[in-house]
């Protein structure tokens, strides 16, 4: 074979090694205000992405807020269809979709199920090999009601209520705010009473063999590095590509 030929097969495999890298630890916080929603966080192999959502005329429409909401930013649109093709053609890779309630539960979660029917056999719970966890957080219902929720939806809990037995099992992850545990903010060393705070509550969600993440935590190569060295499962960021870069050169 011709050395240039051989040459552009070479760089073709190290391209399609590379784009296949997964980053299962990673998640995207507030994908939707992203340039490119969805596509940006999954083509990096992100683990994690979220959108929050309201229901309006019958439709789950994605948005952190009422005044930017919009007809064509629909949850199916930007997220339902795209993970659908995504999971077809990719056979290995594993995500979540974290899906934020903004408003009642009792409204949304209906709609969902019904939105999420061409996506059920891809779902955990649904499918004993479901690569595709669908993690409900913001307004969800109490522990004592996610009985009532077919096995594909899992919660996203905070450790504000007591869990029992079943409730429990359908926690997929717990999330609680970094400024509830700590004080420090990406710069010099992290406080020993915050070091302290931030391992007890980590090991207790270990203990509970459920995975944990901090929403407003530090978001820089300094705040990562310190989540990691404490045990923390998953790093949200706003900053995509910084993240993505970080986690290739570990």
């Amino acid at each position: 074979m011709p050395l240039k030929y051989l040459s552009l097969l070479l760089l073709l495999l190290i391209g399609r090694l590379a784009n296949a890298q997964q980053l299962p630890n990673a998640h995207s916080h507030n994908d939707y205000n992203k340039a490119e929603p969805f596509d940006h966080a999954y083509r990096n192999g992100f683990g994690s992405i979220e959108a929050d959502v309201f229901l309006r005329k019958g439709r789950l429409l994605v948005s952190h807020d009422t005044a930017s909401l919009s007809t064509s930013r629909s949850l199916t649109r930007m997220y339902l269809k795209p993970l659908r093709k995504a999971l077809k053609k990719d056979t290995s890779r594993r995500i979540t979709l974290l899906v934020d309630l903004k408003e009642s539960y009792s409204s949304i979660l209906p709609e969902l199920i019904r939105e999420l029917k061409p996506l059920r056999k891809f779902c955990k719970g649904y499918n004993l090999n479901g690569r595709l966890q669908i993690l409900i957080s913001g307004n969800r219902p109490l522990p004592a009601l996610f009985v009532n929720y077919p096995d594909y939806l899992w919660f996203d809990e905070d450790l504000k209520h007591p869990y029992d037995a079943v409730a429990q099992s359908k926690i997929g992850q717990i999330s609680l705010r970094f400024s509830d545990y700590a004080s420090w903010k990406g710069v010099g060393p992290m406080p020993a009473e915050d070091e302290q705070r931030v391992k007890a509550v980590i090991k207790a969600v270990h203990a509970m063999h459920k995975p944990i993440r901090f929403w407003d935590a530090p978001d820089s190569p300094a705040g990562w590095t310190k989540l990691l060295q404490l045990g923390v499962d998953m790093i949200g960021t706003d900053h995509i590509d910084e993240l993505t870069a970080f986690w290739k050169q570990r």
